[in-house]
């Protein structure tokens, strides 16, 4: 017996692939001879033949793309980039591949692309009302540069965002939750750095005259941004999963 949740899941999922190549170029930001490079190294899952010997691509076509480019961002060689995406599941869904590449892009230096609203709406694959603009503003997508009529992006974040419209959560609600999260987040984030600086940094700052030392010690700490980032996400997923199980169980 499925729940509620897994129920819209799978309805969610349930649409097979309807993109064309040239679409699935637009949506991804990428020309068609990207892809199709992409598809002769085995970066890129094949597409659906349809008749007239067209090939179909899907939401995971389009996930699993910007998942390569946001690797690509990182420093990744494409060499390194088959041998990262051969680790995963391979029944990982748009929905997981997106969480992925959000958690990536997380320790970049700077997601956000600059846009125009054509551009924006090109990207998303569809024409977005003022209520889906705020909706996305509210949880921290977009926001409107009035001065310059343009919107600042951030792409780490667009892909489940743009999922999340689908939802019907109340943009009070979203607000409220956006405000939960970082709350929480901004805590977590000053006690791992307060434990690294008391475990990890001050047992050593006898050696701070040495320049080769703090420089070990400041390529630690960026190195374990992307870990640390990593483990919150999937302590957050496994905490939210009990949570709604609770919750499932106590309703039925």
């Amino acid at each position: 017996m499925t729940t509620n949740a897994e129920d819209a899941r799978e309805a969610e999922q349930a649409p097979g692939p309807t993109l064309t190549v040239d679409e699935l170029a637009a949506r991804a930001g990428l020309t068609v001879r990207t892809i199709r490079f992409y598809s002769t190294r085995g970066l890129l899952p094949p597409p659906v033949i349809g008749p007239r010997r067209v090939g179909h691509y899907g939401q995971q076509h389009l996930s699993r793309l910007v998942l390569i480019e946001e690797l690509q961002h990182q420093g990744m060689t494409l060499a390194a980039i088959e041998r990262y995406l051969e680790q995963l599941p391979p029944d990982l869904s748009a929905h997981d591949l997106a969480i992925h590449r959000a958690v990536v892009a997380s320790w970049a230096p700077d997601t956000a692309e600059q846009m125009t609203a054509a551009e924006l709406e090109r990207r998303c694959g569809r024409a977005l009302s003022g209520a889906d603009l705020d909706r996305l503003a509210a949880m921290g997508v977009v926001s409107h540069d009035e001065e310059a009529d343009s919107y600042r992006v951030d792409m780490g974040l667009l892909r489940l965002g743009m999922q999340l419209l689908g939802v019907p959560i109340a943009l009070e609600t979203i607000l409220a939750s956006r405000t939960v999260l970082l709350e929480h987040a901004r805590q977590a984030a000053h006690e791992l750095s307060r434990l690294f600086q008391d475990e990890v940094w001050e047992p050593y700052r006898e050696r701070e005259g040495d320049p080769e030392h703090v420089a070990a010690m400041k390529s630690l700490s960026a190195h374990m941004q992307p870990m640390v980032v990593q483990a919150l996400v999937t302590a957050f997923q496994r905490s939210l999963k009990e949570e709604l199980r609770e919750a499932f169980r106590a309703e039925g």
